[in-house]
C-alpha cells in the first residue's frame, strides 16, 4: 500500500494545491484509477514486497 500511495503522490497529487477537498479527491481517485489498470506497475509493487506469489 505504501508503494501505491507514493506513486499517487508523486504522480498525480505532485504540487496539487486544490480549492476544496473534492478536487484532492479526485486527484487522488484518477491515481488510483491509473495504478489499478497498470498491470505492470501493479506486480511491481507486488514483487517489491518479496513475497512469493
Amino acid at each position: 500500500m505504501e508503494m501505491v500511495w507514493g506513486n499517487i503522490k508523486s504522480s498525480e497529487l505532485a504540487n496539487l494545491c486544490p480549492d476544496t477537498i473534492d478536487e484532492a479527491h479526485t486527484a487522488a481517485e484518477t491515481g488510483l484509477e491509473r495504478v489499478g489498470t497498470s498491470y505492470e506497475l501493479c506486480f511491481n509493487f507486488l514483487d517489491h514486497t518479496g513475497l512469493s506469489l
